[in-house]
């Protein structure tokens, strides 16, 4: 939606189809934006070893390309963009095969399957991160940086401190494993919460499947509700607020949380998602402590005790804050969505 948006900027009669599955929240989101869905039939991705499933799959694949051949010949695009998964495969390869020009945008420092093998068809590819770069041939791939809602660089951090009722005389602490949450840093973070002192104010984001889990957890520790300093939610749906007030941030490593984060120049403590594909998200984390930027957790090191000593030890030290916040502010791309926009708009038919 952020480069559909991108797009209009700089061609605002452009029309738009986008493709997706009908099980898939894009079925329900896309068109209460007002743009054209339409939806593939397909199963899921291939699994990474030799199945009688992936024989199904396989055949499946073929029959979408012909019914992606279809969508195709009926919009007649002038490009063809592709964001990555297991849809875009079908679609791209029918866009290829009928010589509309083709873009692909790989998010992550490992590139997927599908997107490694549409990178021999493509036209363009744009990368979210520079180590992806090495995944891809060089004559056409570009080190762009992932496209982020516009919101996130024009939210105050002083909106955010209202919104939350927050103080700005101390750090903000925000804490977010998406938006279904994740247990290992919730379960951490029981225990962080219970022994919080008045250093710092905590946001934290259960995610709506585990909200009701960690509040009966710290009732049962004699947690405070009461507390002014910590304010513990299900889902945020204003998260360029409080990504524009926080001083340091607890994250998963997804693709677009990282792109927020360090267009934001937010430093942050990383435990990426074990179960990730490629397992890409040690390597998006990867990326960021490189430079300085981050700290990372691994998920089966995570603890409460571990998370703590990281938290104190960064709270105890501003001047090394200040320099995780510099060195995640040089690796943000804020203009990354105009950019993959003008690609785009380059290789049009």
């Amino acid at each position: 939606m952020t480069l559909i948006d991108a797009v209009k900027n700089k061609v605002p009669n452009a029309e738009f189809l986008y493709v997706g599955t009908k099980q898939g929240l894009e079925s329900d989101i896309v068109p209460k934006a007002g743009i054209n869905f339409s939806a593939l039939s397909l199963e899921g991705g291939f699994e990474r070893h030799f199945t009688l499933e992936n024989i199904k799959r396989a055949a499946d694949a073929i029959l979408s390309v012909k019914r992606a051949g279809k969508i195709v010949k009926e919009f007649q695009p002038n490009v063809v963009v592709g964001t990555g998964g297991y849809v875009c495969g079908p679609v791209l390869l029918a866009a290829a095969l009928a010589k509309v020009p083709t873009l692909i945008q790989e998010q992550n420092a490992i590139a997927g399957i599908t997107n490694k093998i549409l990178s021999k068809f493509v036209n363009k590819i744009a990368v979210g991160t520079e180590p992806a770069l090495k995944n891809f041939p060089a004559e056409k791939t570009v080190y762009t940086g992932n496209p982020i809602r516009s919101e996130v660089l024009t939210a105050k951090r002083e909106d955010g401190l209202k919104e939350f009722n927050f103080t700005a005389d101390k750090p903000v602490i925000l804490i977010s494993g998406g938006s279904r949450g994740a247990r290992a840093i919730n379960t951490a973070m029981i225990d962080v919460l219970l022994k919080a002192d008045d250093r710092a104010q905590f946001l934290h984001v259960t995610g709506k499947g585990e909200f009701d889990s960690v509040i009966e957890k710290l009732k049962d520790g004699g947690f405070n509700f009461d507390d002014p300093n910590i304010k513990i939610v299900p889902y945020l749906y204003n998260m360029p607020q409080a990504m524009a007030m926080a001083d340091l941030a607890v994250f998963r490593a997804g693709a677009t949380g990282l792109a927020e984060l360090t267009a934001r120049g937010v430093p942050s403590i990383l435990i990426p998602f074990p179960y990730a594909a490629e397992n890409h998200q040690e390597f998006n984390a990867q990326a960021l402590v490189k430079v300085g930027a981050a700290r990372m957790i691994l998920n089966k090191d995570l603890n409460s005790e571990i998370l703590s000593q990281n938290l104190n030890e960064l709270l105890e030290n501003p001047d090394e804050l200040k320099k995780m916040s510099a060195a995640s502010l040089s690796l943000g791309k804020p203009q990354a969505a105009a950019d993959i926009a003008d690609l785009i708009l380059e290789i049009a038919k």
